[in-house]
């Protein structure tokens, strides 16, 4: 039997500091879906609201700068609110591309006033609605200056008209423990939103491919200086061709082949049509939440609980 699925994944920078002018990029992006039919795309990690690679934000050791500071206003200025005008327009988009978009932002969070924020990825169905958000667990090296961790409460395997979605953000995808979360939830499209360009990157996607044997879409940026305001202090360098994210977007199968890609070097529309009863056939010999388990030596326990610093708890009033 075969069920044939268009999935795609979009390789794009996003235009730094300025999120509408990024929306405004990502609507193209989403016509050109439309007219190749895609019915899934993944975009990047910090697509909107951006990844600020290479900047310090003024940080070492025991002291910040007033001119890092600055930065991390301006960055907490170009993330969003989830959910927020920003939101509903991503949604207008996949309404009208009929597609599911799994699409990495960065969040505002909604204690202490929006303070922290968060790399996340949001899915939105193919009516619009936001069906799923996935904080980034473990942001990594410098990235913990800038974003905070998220926690169980946002980890969903999503049921789409494609079929079952999950994301894991760059080097989540390392995880082993997150991955077995996902195997045994029955991932089918395993997005990865991603900025890792490098080149062993190509192999954890393909292997988690044929651990899962499932669909991997990972799509990442590909940004330049020339999508950064004239004040940026990167420490790459400052001519406008500089390449800060070479990307490295890829489509892979449950068997570990390649699909589509890997693109580096320019801005692209991946598109892969695929037979969803390929996964059927690669866990015929390997389902890791299944037959190939061993729960009676191996036990992983995931607590979705949302946590919380700070818990008021009111008893009931005495008269």
């Amino acid at each position: 039997m075969t069920i044939t699925r268009r999935i795609a994944v979009v390789q794009a920078g996003s235009t730094l500091f300025d999120t509408p002018a990024t929306l405004d990029r990502m609507a193209a992006h989403v016509a050109t879906l439309k007219d190749a039919g895609a019915e899934l795309a993944v975009f990047p990690e910090a697509y909107i609201g951006g990844y600020p690679k290479g900047l310090d934000f003024g940080a070492a050791v025991g002291s910040r700068t007033p001119a890092g500071r600055n930065d991390f206003a301006r960055y907490h200025a170009a993330a969003i609110d989830v959910p927020g005008p920003e939101t509903a327009r991503i949604g207008e988009m996949a309404a009208e591309a009929r597609a599911t978009l799994v699409v990495g932002v960065i969040e505002r969070g909604t204690a202490s006033g929006g303070g922290t924020l968060y790399c996340t990825a949001l899915t939105f169905g193919p009516d619009g609605a936001l069906i799923a958000k996935h904080r980034k667990l473990m942001p990594t090296a410098s990235e913990r200056l800038i974003w905070g961790q998220g926690d169980g409460s946002t980890l969903p395997v999503a049921d789409t008209p494609v079929g079952k979605v999950a994301a894991a953000i760059c080097w989540e995808n390392y995880m082993p423990m997150l991955r077995q979360h996902y195997h045994a939830a029955g991932v089918q499209f395993w997005c990865a939103p991603t900025v890792d360009d490098r080149d062993i990157w190509q192999a954890s996607m393909r292997h988690i491919a044929y651990e899962g044997r499932c669909f991997v879409l990972s799509a990442c940026q590909y940004l330049t200086r020339a999508d950064a305001p004239a004040d940026y202090d990167c420490i790459q360098g400052n001519a406008p061709e500089t390449v800060l994210i070479r990307g490295g977007s890829v489509i892979v199968g449950p068997l570990g082949d390649v699909l589509a890609g890997p693109v580096y070097g320019e801005e692209a529309v991946l598109i892969a049509d695929v037979d969803l009863s390929d996964i059927a056939r690669g866990k015929y010999d390997l389902d890791v939440a299944g037959h190939y388990a061993r729960p009676d030596v191996f036990e992983l326990r995931v607590d979705v609980r949302m946590k919380a610093g700070v818990v008021v708890e009111r008893g009931d009033a005495v008269e």
